[in-house]
């Protein structure tokens, strides 16, 4: 079977079990275009071009998980040490972090242990049922207004669901002042001017 087949597999696998299409796009990391021609393979329809990434040998683990975490943090630092040498950077020292739904949530949580800040829980609009789909904060978790964020999440694929998060976080009297990715598929520098840290960055050469 090859990747693409397998790849095919999980995706009606999860549609089977009660995924729906975004919840199947943050699992395997890929785009809902993408996700959308694995379930479908309409006629006509080109294979979007996309790459899958399967970090689940580090994401299932713990201790590897909470070592991803603490890199992610310390190049988010190293980086605002780089950008500004004096170190006059509190205006961008997080009081709170934002886990995007699913993947983004553990990240987040680890972060925010060691930072000992504030911890709060985006669900995508792509997750929503409400027509049209939105977004939003977690109520169980903490408010965003008044705090700077960091938005952290695995991967960005499209770029779409960090642009809502940033909107939202601005229309609730919030500042988002990074977002933190482990791999950035768009290879972008800023979304709505917001920084864009990776620790990798995946391109697909043609």
């Amino acid at each position: 079977m090859s990747s693409l087949d397998e790849l095919i597999q999980k995706a009606r696998t999860l549609l089977s079990e009660g995924h729906s299409p975004g919840q199947i796009a943050d699992e395997l990391s890929l785009s809902m275009e993408t996700v959308t021609w694995l379930l479908t393979q309409q006629k006509g329809m080109a294979v979007p071009k996309d790459v899958h990434i399967d970090w689940t040998s580090v994401s299932g683990r713990g201790p590897l998980l909470d070592g991803v975490a603490m890199m992610l943090l310390k190049q988010y630092y190293t980086s605002l040490e780089d950008e500004d040498r004096e170190g006059g950077y509190s205006d961008r020292f997080p009081t709170l972090v934002v886990g995007i739904a699913v993947s983004g949530i553990p990240l987040a949580t680890l972060i925010a242990v060691e930072e000992d800040i504030k911890l709060a829980i985006y669900h995508p609009a792509k997750h929503s049922t409400q027509e049209p789909p939105v977004g939003s904060i977690s109520g169980n978790f903490a408010s965003v207004n008044g705090e700077r964020c960091i938005i952290v999440d695995d991967v960005i694929t499209s770029g779409n669901t960090m642009q809502d998060v940033v909107k939202y976080l601005r229309r609730h009297g919030a500042q988002p002042v990074a977002i933190c990715v482990l791999f950035d598929k768009r290879g972008v520098r800023d979304i709505d001017g917001v920084p864009v840290y990776s620790l990798f960055k995946i391109s697909r050469i043609d």
